[in-house]
C-alpha cells in the first residue's frame, strides 16, 4: 500500500503531524490526499470554472455541467441523471479520512450578488482522533444560489458521517453520505440576442437587467436525491520483526510487518431523479414529443446497488525478495431500476396520445445480478521503476464478457538537481452499455436499444519537471460503439470509431512576488458531432504573492479561463443530459476574475469580482446552447481552521 504523505507539519514538535488520504476502488488502497487549508486560489470555490478550464454549464454554482476536457471526462454512469452533477456529489472517490492527532473544524463561508442573484456556500469539516487507531469525522457542503437569470436557483446539500481504524492487524474505513439537490430548470433564454444585441430585442434598450430576461421554463426543477454507505475491512496477516540491543539482547522495538491481507468492500447506494414541471403549456411547447400527460409533467427514475467485494493480497516489501504486491477478488453487485409515473399528472398513455407510443415495452421495474473477477499487481517501492495494473473480467449478468484493464508505470531520474518523473498511463475497455441507456421511459422521451458493449482504447504519458514547473500530459483514445446523446436528446451509437487526440501542458512561472501560473490543453476529436470539444483551452492566472508584516499571506491577481470556437452542446432538463445540436456555437471568450486571497494564520479570506470583464471584448458568453455565462458579481470569503 502506498505510504500516507504529511501535508501539513505541526508547530510544535511533540504533537504528530496531520495528514489526509482517499481509498481507490474496490480493494481500498490508500492513496494521498489534502487538507483544505491551502490560501492559494481559495476564491475559487465561488465560481463553476473552478472544476475545468473547460467548463460547459448553465451558469450557477451547484448546477448541472459537463467537462468539456475530454480526458478529464468520467464515463457515463448507471444512473446518468447524476452524471451533469458530478462535480458536486460525493462519492468514494472524493471521500477524505484524516489523522489530525488534535480535533480539526474547517468552517468556510462565501457569499456574493445582490438580493435577486444571492449566491451563498457553507462549508463544514469535522475530525478527531480518538487515539492513534481510531479516526471520526464529519462534515457538510450547503450551496444555495438564485443565479444570475431568472427560474435558475439551486439548493444543494450534503452531509456526511465517516471513520477509520488503522491498526497492526485490523484497518477499517467507513463513510456514510447523503446528498439532496434541488435545482430550478429554466431552459436557457428564449432568444440569445438579449445578450449579444439587446437593442435589437427591447427596442433601444442596452442595459438589460438580466432577471428580466424571459426563459422557455418558468415552473419546472429537477432533483437528485440519495445516499451511499461504504466500508472498506482489511485484516493483515504477518510477523513482528524485533530490534534488540546489542549488549543485552533485549527486544528494544518491535515492528509488526504484514504479509497477506484479506479484504473485504461494502458499497450501498441509492438515487432518485425527478423532473417537475407543472405548466403545462410550456410543458408541451418545450418538448418535442409527450407521451403521457397533457398537464405537466412529473417524471420519478430510482436506482439502487449494493455490492460485496473479497479479495485477498500479498503484500509488497515484506522481505526483499517481495518485489510487488499481487492481489485478487470477486466482486458480486446487484442492481435494481424503477421508472414510475405520479397518477396525478399522468393519465393511461394509451388514450391520450398527443405523440403516438412507440411500440416497445420498457418495465417498470427491473433488476441486475452482476460478478466480476480481477486482479492488481503493484510495485509502489522503490525510485527507478513503479506500476499498477488492475485487471477485472465480467462473468455473469449483462457484464458476462466485459473487459476493463488500466495500468500505470512510472520511472524517476535526476535533473538539474531534482527528481523528474515519466509516466505512461492507459487502459482498454470492453463494458456494457449502462441499462438506462437501453430502456427509458418518461413523460418526453421513451427509448428501447440494443447497444451492446462500448470499447475504448486509451495511451499517454505523462512528463513531470518541479525544477521548471512543468507537467506535459499528451494521450490518444480511440472509441468504438461510442453511446451519446443526439439532436433529438436520444442516445445513438456513433457510427464507427472515434479517434480523440489530447496534449497537455502546465507551465508555472516565477519572478519573485510575480507569479505567472498555465495550464494550455489542445484537443481534436475525430467525430465532432458525437464528441465536440474546443480544440484549444487555457486557464491563466497572473498574480502577486507576498506578505505583509511577516504574518499576512496575500494573493493579489487576476485568472482567465478562455477556449477557442465549436459547435456547443445543448442541455436538456428532463433528462439531465447534453447533446449534439447543429445551430450555436460557443467560445473564443475569456472569462476573467479580479481577486484577492488573504491568509492570517489559520484563517483565509478572499474578495473577488467575478466575470469583471463583463462586455469588455465581446456579449457573446454563452456555455451552452441558450445558457449564458453568469453576469459579474461581487463576491467574498471566509475560512477558519478551528484546530486546537
Amino acid at each position: 500500500m502506498l505510504p500516507l504523505a504529511v501535508f501539513t507539519s505541526a508547530k510544535k514538535p511533540k504533537i504528530a503531524p496531520s495528514y489526509a488520504w482517499s481509498i481507490t476502488e474496490p480493494l481500498g488502497e490508500h492513496y494521498p490526499s489534502t487538507i483544505d487549508t491551502l490560501q492559494y486560489n481559495y476564491q475559487r470555490q465561488a465560481v463553476p470554472s473552478l472544476v475545468s478550464h473547460a467548463y460547459a454549464t448553465t451558469a450557477n454554482l451547484g448546477a448541472e455541467g459537463l467537462n468539456m476536457v475530454f480526458f478529464e471526462r468520467a464515463p457515463m454512469s448507471e444512473f446518468f441523471f447524476s452524471d451533469a452533477l458530478s462535480a458536486w456529489l460525493p462519492s468514494v472517490a472524493t471521500q477524505r479520512y484524516y489523522n489530525t492527532r488534535i480535533p480539526m473544524t474547517i468552517l468556510s463561508y462565501n457569499t456574493g450578488g445582490g438580493k435577486e442573484a444571492m449566491q451563498d456556500r457553507l462549508n463544514a469539516v469535522f475530525s478527531g482522533n480518538v487515539n492513534k487507531q481510531i479516526q471520526i469525522g464529519a462534515g457538510m457542503d450547503y450551496i444555495y444560489s438564485k443565479g444570475g437569470y431568472d427560474y435558475q436557483a439551486d439548493k444543494d446539500f450534503t452531509w456526511s458521517a465517516s471513520g477509520s481504524y488503522i491498526g497492526d492487524r485490523y484497518e477499517m474505513q467507513a463513510f456514510y453520505n447523503h446528498f439532496n439537490f434541488l435545482n430550478k430548470e429554466n431552459g436557457g433564454i428564449t432568444d440569445d440576442r438579449y445578450i449579444t444585441n439587446p437593442v435589437e430585442v427591447t427596442g433601444g434598450d442596452d442595459n438589460i437587467d438580466p432577471k428580466s430576461i424571459p426563459t422557455n421554463l418558468t415552473a419546472a426543477h429537477s432533483r437528485i436525491e440519495g445516499q451511499e454507505f461504504f466500508m472498506n475491512h482489511r485484516y493483515k496477516v504477518g510477523f513482528y520483526r524485533h530490534e534488540r540491543d546489542s549488549l543485552t539482547d533485549s527486544i528494544v522495538s518491535s515492528t509488526y510487518v504484514p504479509v497477506t491481507s484479506f479484504i473485504w468492500t461494502f458499497d450501498y447506494r441509492a438515487e432518485k431523479h425527478k423532473f417537475l414541471n407543472t405548466n403545462a403549456s410550456e410543458d408541451t411547447a418545450f418538448f418535442k414529443n409527450t407521451y403521457f400527460a397533457l398537464g405537466g409533467t412529473d417524471d420519478n427514475t430510482k436506482y439502487w446497488r449494493l455490492s460485496n467485494t473479497l479479495g485477498i493480497q500479498l503484500l509488497e516489501g515484506f522481505n526483499k525478495y517481495a518485489k510487488f504486491g499481487l492481489a485478487g477478488y470477486v466482486k458480486h453487485e446487484y442492481r435494481r431500476f424503477t421508472q414510475t409515473t405520479d397518477s396525478m399528472l399522468y393519465v393511461d398513455n394509451r388514450s391520450v396520445k398527443l405523440t403516438p407510443f412507440p411500440d416497445i415495452t420498457v418495465p417498470q421495474t427491473a433488476t441486475e445480478n452482476l460478478l466480476w473477477a480481477g486482479g492488481q499487481l503493484t510495485k509502489h517501492r522503490g525510485s527507478l521503476l513503479t506500476y499498477s495494473v488492475l485487471a477485472q473480467f465480467g462473468l455473469l449478468g449483462s457484464a458476462a464478457g466485459d473487459i476493463d484493464i488500466s495500468g500505470d508505470v512510472s520511472t524517476k531520474f535526476k535533473f538539474l538537481g531534482d527528481s523528474v518523473s515519466i509516466t505512461g498511463y492507459g487502459y482498454f475497455k470492453n463494458v456494457e452499455t449502462p441499462y438506462l441507456m437501453k430502456n427509458y421511459v418518461s413523460n418526453h422521451f421513451v427509448w428501447h436499444n440494443d447497444f451492446g458493449k462500448i470499447r475504448r482504447f486509451r495511451a499517454g504519458g505523462r512528463l513531470n519537471i518541479p525544477h521548471t514547473s512543468t507537467l506535459i500530459d499528451v494521450g490518444f483514445e480511440t472509441l468504438d460503439n461510442y453511446i451519446y446523446f443526439d439532436n433529438q436528446g436520444l442516445p445513438t451509437r456513433a457510427d464507427g470509431n472515434i479517434q480523440v487526440f489530447s496534449a497537455t501542458l502546465r507551465q508555472n512561472l516565477a519572478f519573485r512576488a510575480l507569479h505567472w501560473d498555465n495550464t494550455v490543453t489542445y484537443q481534436t476529436s475525430s467525430n465532432s458531432t458525437a464528441i465536440p470539444l474546443p480544440k484549444l483551452a487555457v486557464y491563466s492566472n497572473l498574480y502577486l504573492n507576498f506578505k505583509i508584516a511577516k504574518v499576512l499571506s496575500v494573493q493579489l491577481g487576476m485568472d482567465c479561463n478562455y477556449y477557442t470556437r465549436y459547435r456547443a452542446m445543448a442541455y436538456n432538463p428532463a433528462t439531465m443530459t447534453f447533446h449534439a445540436q447543429d445551430e450555436v456555437e460557443v467560445g473564443n471568450y475569456p472569462y476573467m476574475n479580479a481577486y484577492a486571497t488573504f491568509k492570517l494564520s489559520k484563517t483565509r479570506f478572499f474578495v473577488m469580482m467575478s466575470h469583471i470583464n463583463q462586455g469588455w471584448f465581446s456579449k457573446d458568453y454563452f456555455s451552452l446552447a441558450h445558457y449564458p455565462l453568469n453576469p459579474s458579481k461581487f463576491q467574498l470569503g471566509l475560512s477558519v481552521d478551528f484546530a486546537h
